[in-house]
């Protein structure tokens, strides 16, 4: 979606935990897999991290962007291997439904791979707690 020429970047945090969840529930090597090649995302991301954003930018098309072309490819190809409606086919879907979205950060330095670090600082309001002395 383009607003005032504004574009969606979506989190790879979120596609990242559809398959960590079946990871955890030791239900999936290919979502084995798909966190692996992630995780080579988020490396170069750390090696990044310090850089300005037109230096973030040139790593990410440098290192980042044949990696996830190939991701890109492997994730299309895995799902014509996984079972329609199983958990592992609903993970992928989520990836390449979202794809244009995901790769936003390969286009701008100033974009973030993920929207982590703002959830965290949300994070410490919990709603519904109850705070004071007794």
């Amino acid at each position: 979606m383009s607003l005032e020429g504004r574009k969606t970047a979506n989190c790879l945090a979120h596609a990242r935990r559809k398959f960590d969840e079946l990871v955890k529930a030791n239900a999936s090597t290919v979502a084995a897999q798909a966190i692996g090649r992630i995780a080579w995302l988020y490396r170069i991301e750390a090696d990044a991290r310090d850089l300005s954003c037109e230096q973030r930018l040139q790593v990410r098309q440098e290192r980042s962007k044949p990696l996830w072309e190939e991701m890109h490819a492997w994730l299309r190809l895995e799902r014509t291997r996984v079972p329609d409606g199983s958990a592992i086919a609903k993970a992928i879907d989520y990836s390449l439904n979202h794809w244009q979205a995901l790769s936003e950060f390969l286009k701008d330095g100033a974009v973030p791979v993920d929207n982590n670090w703002i959830e965290n600082q949300m994070r410490p309001w919990g709603l519904g707690r109850k705070i004071g002395c007794s």
